[in-house]
């Protein structure tokens, strides 16, 4: 994994305020989004210290080009590159992060925000070749929660799909800033930021969305935090979730999402890119 994608993950996470914790650990970067231009020399059998851009070498355009033959065309191409892109397991996640049972979501599955600000499922839109989501969680030791989050990977038929799909998630959390999960669970005072890439500490993906709430559930005395991220690459969207539980950082969830979504983001380039 690329410790400056990583590096740069984190920035658009914490990126206009929407994740106000900063990203720590294996995420790095300063609370104001901008992590030192300085680097230092690792210690024998350490990995190498996050290194950003320094002023004046920020790359202007995404280094991705797709090779259009290998695009997915079809459900079952894009179901093979979602397994791809979701084959690092809840390892991506980082130290402790386990598979839920049933760890993929059935087939045909899509959430939709209804009217009244609650989450159901439907059968998924015509500019959708394969969509499917994986179940972690970090299960509780020692005095913290359990934390259970998700990653999502969405193929659609063609990028102006994707791009739809992107500006969708953004309206929902300005339209229901709090939502019914599901019966006993739910989120409020969401909030909500898009960026294009190079906007907002976006070098990863085209577009990126990021959202912000506090999470509730029946049983959890307090709020905790919620964290959704979604990015863009191409015709291909992938999203990662986290629903917080007592013990847990916002700083050390927000590094999770961002280690998570630079990973799957990495393995569709991977699959997607045309040969340097």
């Amino acid at each position: 994994m690329s410790y400056v994608r990583l590096s740069r993950a984190c920035c658009a996470v914490v990126a206009g305020g929407i994740m106000l914790a900063g990203c720590s650990g294996g995420g790095g970067g300063e609370p104001s989004g901008t992590p030192p231009a300085t680097t230092t020399t690792p210690a024998p059998g350490t990995d190498p210290p996050l290194v950003a851009p320094v002023p004046g070498a920020t790359p202007t355009a995404l280094g991705f080009v797709p090779d259009p033959a290998r695009a997915p065309k079809t459900p079952a191409e894009a179901a093979r590159l979602a397994t791809t892109i979701l084959s690092g397991g809840p390892g991506s996640w980082g130290p402790g992060y386990v598979a839920r049972t049933p760890y993929l979501s059935a087939e045909g599955y899509w959430p939709v925000l209804a009217e009244g600000c609650d989450w159901e499922t439907t059968a998924p839109p015509a500019t959708v070749l394969h969509s499917v989501t994986a179940y972690m969680e970090l299960p509780a030791s020692g005095g913290r929660g359990t934390v259970r989050v998700t990653s999502t990977v969405t193929v659609h038929r063609t990028e102006d799909a994707a791009d739809w799909e992107m500006a969708e998630t953004l309206e929902e959390a300005l339209r229901c800033p709090d939502q019914l999960l599901r019966d006993g669970e739910r989120i409020s005072g969401l909030m909500s930021l898009g960026n294009a890439y190079g906007v907002g500490g976006n070098y990863t993906a085209d577009d990126a969305v990021n959202e912000r709430g506090k999470y509730l559930k029946d049983g959890v005395p307090g709020e905790h935090y919620y964290g959704w991220s979604q990015s863009r690459l191409g015709q291909v969207t992938v999203a990662v979730s986290a629903k917080g539980a007592p013990g847990h950082t916002e700083s050390d969830l927000a590094t999770a999402m961002a280690q998570a979504s630079v990973a799957m983001l990495t393995r569709a380039e991977n699959a997607l890119e045309a040969e340097q």
